[in-house]
């Protein structure tokens, strides 16, 4: 009896195994890996910096406040509120998995993390501070003087250093371990069958093609509207602001469908709130096909298995202003 218990958990484990390689090789969405940290004061500093307030203009915004990581790295609004309460011009993508993409904002104006996070800092509708002025902050400040002298070799404080502190502390913000990933290594129960049923609808009618690799997109750019316009009144144009190509107008990255249900409103200009009717205009205005009701509850139960573990994360005790911390200005003009 004992040997037949064997040989069962040795079949068993077999088929698992072969399940996992054969859906590695032939699958084109693969499994998120967990973040490996080799610089943890590198990431502890750029994750008190990802939560820094004063790094902007009115001493309130952070970059947590439009990318939460407490509601899957955005902030559930069509567009984003800035400084003087301004409204964003497009809608914040999730910075969970950003680190996965080719290029970072819609358009791909950022070739990197380090690069994007720069951006927000000194732009009018966002953070609206200068370059100058947050390094004068975080400058002023001992306690950061001191964490930076440890993780750079030296206590000036550069834009440069900063930006590539919240850089490598983004790059931890990944989600391994969602359902469907358990399905790829290999557990056949991981998924229902609706959900199989909904994933091997999202392959047959073309979605795989834009949505693939660990982020399920991320890393190409693509029309927004092949077979039919896109209507919005959202004036963001794409990678031709980017490239000057007329060929790019409309072209946006392609955005990433790990955490979807997390992350509405969905597209460029946060239009649409229902994952159900996002599912819907994409397959008509991306694939030309019109989805019947259960399609597409069924393609949505797939996208909810692409939820992962949410990043863990302790939130840091900030120092200190001192007297010679430039002052932060809320209310009135930039």
């Amino acid at each position: 009896m004992k040997k037949l218990l064997c040989i069962a958990v040795a079949a068993g484990i077999g088929l698992s195994a072969h399940a996992f390689a054969d859906r590695l090789q032939t699958e084109l969405i693969k499994p998120i890996e967990p973040a490996v940290i080799t610089d943890p004061e590198k990431v502890e500093l750029g994750k008190k910096l990802w939560f820094e307030p004063r790094l902007s203009m009115s001493g309130f915004i952070s970059c947590n406040s439009c990318h939460n990581l407490s509601t899957g790295g955005s902030d559930n609004l069509p567009t984003s509120i800035g400084h003087n309460w301004a409204e964003g011009p497009i809608n914040s993508p999730t910075v969970l998995n950003s680190s996965l993409n080719v290029a970072q904002f819609w358009d791909g104006r950022a070739a990197n993390l380090q690069e994007q996070a720069g951006g927000p800092i000194a732009n009018p509708l966002e953070m609206a501070s200068s370059h100058v002025l947050a390094v004068d902050v975080i400058n002023s400040i001992p306690q950061y003087r001191e964490e930076f002298a440890k993780v750079y070799g030296t206590s000036e404080v550069t834009i440069e250093n900063i930006t590539d502190a919240i850089a490598v502390f983004e790059e931890t913000l990944v989600t391994p371990n969602s359902r469907f990933d358990l399905w790829l290594k290999g557990d056949d129960d991981a998924i229902t069958e609706q959900e199989l049923a909904g994933y091997n609808t999202f392959k047959s009618i073309g979605c795989v093609a834009c949505h693939n690799g660990p982020n399920a997109g991320g890393t190409s750019f693509q029309r927004m509207g092949v077979v039919e316009p896109y209507q919005t009144t959202n004036p963001a144009e794409g990678r031709v602001a980017v490239t000057g190509k007329d060929a790019d107008r409309f072209n946006f990255k392609v955005p990433t469908l790990r955490n979807v249900e997390l992350t509405y409103p969905y597209f460029h200009d946060g239009a649409y709130w229902k994952l159900e009717d996002a599912v819907d205009v994409m397959a008509r205005l991306q694939l030309g096909r019109e989805l019947n009701e259960e399609e597409i509850d069924n393609v949505v139960a797939f996208l909810k298995t692409l939820t992962g573990e949410q990043p863990e994360i302790t939130l840091p005790i900030l120092p200190p202003s001192t007297n010679d911390t430039p002052r932060p200005q809320p209310f009135g003009a930039n």
